[in-house]
Formats: structure tokens, C-alpha cells, sequence
């Protein structure tokens, strides 16, 4: 009698050898045992097809692993939920866009939210978007499957206990501190030596983080960035120290949750009674004690010429509810004050009133999604006298033709920053103009570089 000895671990392979071993035995136990015979077989290849298939399901169902070394516990941190569910009509078109957003220590943004006007004021642009990527259908857990790495360091919501305006002095150091962290702990700062990770500078001017342009001028942007992303409000036409660095201009920070009140109470379809508004810092005198000549002098230029107006309704002190003044206005003047740009410009086009912009050379966030031309006037700032003339001249000509297409909800859509990403918004027209920048990427470099290889 021959010995049949089972193989560890090879149930199927023992299946086979005993019926490789049934010659010798009488006949009706050979007819007896044929039915037997043939279920074994159709048992083994059954088992065989199902533990195939658990397999192949299995793998399906499980994220691709990162295939090579990075702390367990950083990339553990950063799994602690799943993205929540967005809209995903339009997504398509980001080109399938990867971002990692770094997991830093509280210390570096969370920290600051304790002061609740962090996430409320016009630079809280940073918060708003380190926000909304958390919930993107963009965001990736796996480091090595990103096309962007999303560096949140919150650098303006430092308040000075003097004015109460945010002090940015620390920047520089905080973010040269987090940068050490990533690039100690994680691979892939070094690898493209920064070019593929993406920070926020939302006041002033920008990258050079100051708030006085020839400070800011004279610092220039930090060398540990200069070879990074930068979403900055700063933004002009021509040369200029502060964007002399790889950056996407976006809008200044307003609530969207301010506006819907607004919209509420004050329909921006009712009644506009006041013609041309303006309420903000206006300086009777326009060298400051600092010596330097605050909005170059043109918010002091249009009191003086316009504050006798009635046409003019202009205000210099602050008041909650200003925005209730815009959804009444026909005209909301957006002239300079330290840097070129404005909160005004989103808050007029939210509310359906015309932005007159006054900043020579300023270059307007999303050129692609918002058609500035056709929204807004521009004024140079040397005529800025003849604002009156210029405003009765639009109004008898294509003042209707602007409004109509101020209203097309899409336009202010692209200006307003949500919690979650939308379809269109604001941080949506971020992800764009990243989806636009790929051959920055170290991962889209290598895969552009293997099809080419490839062709």
C-alpha cells in the first residue's frame, strides 16, 4: 500500500496525489468510488476559484501602500479619518490631481485659532484653504501618489496688542521651522528641493512677509522658498521682488457666511440709493508718522475732492455692518492702501456693487474664471480727480451691461472661500491653476519623463 504523506501547507496538492494513486483496487470499488473521484475534483477546483477571487477582491479593495520608507507614525497621523464626501462634479477636470496636506503640530496653525478672528479676517485666506483641502476629493493619504505637498502654517494671526492688525515679524521663522521639520522627517521636500510644495501668504506683500512694501522690497522672499508655491494676494503686472517666486494670485479672505447674511437682509436686486461708497482708512494727511505716504496719497486725494459731495457717500471710521452699504451702492471705490489689493474688490463683486479699482498695475486673482473687464472699472491712479466724470460717463453708456454680468453667480462663486472645496470657488480655482503646474511635480516629472521613455 502505497503511503500518502500531505505536503504542509497543500491541500489541493494532496487532492491530487491521492487520486493519482487508486490503480490495484478491485473493480466495484472502483466504479463505487467514481462519483467520489469526480467531486473531489470538482471540490478542489471550486476552493481553488474562490480563495483566487477573495484574493483579487481583496487587493482591489486596499489602497496601494507607499513603497518606500516613511515614519509609520507621520503617516498615521495622517490617516486618523477619511476624507468626507464633496461634490465631485468638475473634479474630473483637475486632471486628477493629488495633494498631501502635512500633519504639523498645532503649534504651526490650529494653535492660533484660538482667537476666533483668525479664521474671520481678510488674510484668513491660509485657514480657509488648509480647511477645505482636509475634505477634498484632491487630498491623498499616500505621500508617494501626490503631485503637491500643502505646507499649513498659519503666519497671520499673530494680532498686535497696539493697533490690533496682525503682526507678521515671526513669519520667516515659523515657517523656516516647519520646512526643517518636513524636510528632517519626510523625503520629499529634498527630492525636489521644495518646488512641488505649496504655502499660503495672504497679506500684504505676499511672500516677502511684511507689511511695508520697501521692508518687504529690501527682505525679499526667504531663500528657504524661493523654489516653492506660493497662494499669494500680492500681485502686479510688472517685475517685482515679492513675486519673484513660482505663486498663484488669490482673492483676500470675506466670509461667505457674511455675504448669504447680507444677501438676506439687503437683496442686492432692491434698491441701490447711494451712487459711488466708500468706507475705510482715509488719512486727512497722507504721510503717516512713519514718513511714508499711506495708498500714495489717493485715498486722501478722493476725500478731499468728494467728501463735499453728495454723490459721494464716503466714510472713514469702521462700522459692522458696512456691508449692508455695498448691497445699497451703485459704485464701491477700490482704491490701494499699503499693498495694491483689496477686500473691497470681493465684497463689491459678492454683493452686486461695480469695483472701481484704483491701483496702477495690480494684477486681479482667476483671470481665467472671473473676466475683470467686464465686471469692473479701473481708474489710474492720477485720475483719480476725475472720478466723478469717469462714474457720470459709465453710468450713461454700459452701466447696465456691467451689472448683468456682476450678477452671473459664477463670478462670485470663484471669489469666495468655503470650508469644503465647491465646484468653482475659490480654493476649486486654486487646485486649477495647481492642476496647471504638474511639470513642477516631482511625481508628474518621473511619470512625463517614463512616457516619453515609453514613446
Amino acid at each position: 500500500m502505497a503511503l500518502h504523506k500531505t505536503p504542509p501547507n497543500s491541500r489541493g496538492y494532496y487532492v491530487k496525489m491521492k487520486l493519482l494513486h487508486k490503480h490495484g483496487r478491485p473493480h466495484h470499488q472502483q466504479e463505487k468510488n467514481c462519483f467520489y473521484k469526480y467531486y473531489k475534483w470538482l471540490l478542489w477546483l471550486s476552493l481553488s476559484l474562490y480563495f483566487f477571487t477573495s484574493y483579487l477582491i481583496s487587493n482591489n479593495n486596499h489602497p496601494k501602500q507607499p513603497s518606500h520608507h516613511v515614519s509609520r507614525t507621520l503617516i498615521e497621523s495622517n490617516n486618523t479619518a477619511p476624507p468626507q464626501s464633496v461634490n465631485s462634479r468638475g473634479f474630473s477636470s483637475l486632471k486628477n490631481l493629488k495633494v498631501f496636506v502635512y500633519d504639523l503640530p498645532p503649534k504651526y496653525n490650529t494653535d492660533w485659532l484660538s482667537n476666533e478672528r483668525c479664521s474671520k479676517h481678510l488674510f484668513a485666506s491660509e485657514v480657509a484653504i488648509h480647511r477645505a483641502l482636509l475634505t477634498s476629493e484632491v487630498r491623498t493619504f499616500d505621500p508617494y501618489e501626490a503631485d503637491f505637498f500643502f505646507v499649513p502654517v498659519y503666519v497671520s494671526c499673530n494680532f498686535s496688542t497696539v493697533n490690533g492688525f496682525p503682526a507678521i515679524g515671526h513669519a520667516r521663522s515659523l515657517i523656516a521651522s516647519a520646512v526643517n521639520l518636513v524636510s528632517s522627517e519626510y523625503p520629499f521636500w529634498n527630492r525636489s528641493r521644495g518646488s512641488d510644495h505649496v504655502f499660503v501668504a495672504s497679506h500684504d506683500f505676499g511672500s516677502c512677509f511684511h507689511t511695508l512694501e520697501d521692508v518687504a522690497v529690501a527682505d525679499g522672499v526667504p531663500e528657504i522658498m524661493r523654489n516653492s508655491i506660493v497662494l499669494q494676494t500680492f500681485g502686479v503686472v510688472y517685475d517685482h521682488p515679492c513675486q519673484k517666486v513660482e505663486h498663484v494670485v488669490i482673492p483676500p479672505y470675506v466670509s461667505p457666511e457674511s455675504v448669504q447674511d447680507t444677501m438676506n437682509n439687503s437683496p442686492v436686486n432692491g434698491r441701490r440709493d447711494i451712487w459711488v461708497f466708500f468706507r475705510g482708512k482715509m488719512e486727512l494727511h497722507p504721510k503717516n508718522v512713519s514718513g511714508r505716504f499711506y495708498s500714495k496719497k489717493v485715498r486722501t486725494m478722493i476725500w478731499r475732492k468728494f467728501n463735499g459731495d453728495r454723490r459721494f457717500y464716503l466714510q472713514r471710521h469702521r462700522f459692522a455692518g458696512y456691508q449692508s452699504e455695498i448691497a445699497r451702492s451703485v459704485f464701491c471705490l477700490c482704491p490701494l492702501g499699503w499693498a495694491p489689493w483689496s477686500p473691497r474688490l470681493v465684497e463689491s463683486v459678492a454683493l452686486g456693487c461695480v469695483p472701481v479699482v484704483i491701483a496702477d498695475g495690480i494684477r486681479l486673482p482667476f483671470l481665467s474664471a472671473v473676466k475683470w473687464s467686464e465686471i469692473s472699472i479701473t481708474v489710474a491712479e492720477r485720475d483719480v480727480g476725475r472720478l466723478a466724470e469717469i462714474l457720470e460717463r459709465v453710468a450713461a453708456t454700459n452701466l447696465t451691461r456691467i451689472q448683468k454680468n456682476l450678477w452671473d453667480p459664477a463670478t462670485k462663486r470663484a471669489l469666495l472661500f468655503n470650508n469644503q472645496v465647491r465646484e468653482g470657488d475659490a480654493t476649486w480655482q486654486v487646485l486649477r491653476a495647481l492642476s496647471e503646474k504638474l511639470d513642477r511635480s516631482y511625481r508628474g516629472s518621473r511619470v512625463s519623463r517614463q512616457l516619453d521613455f515609453d514613446t
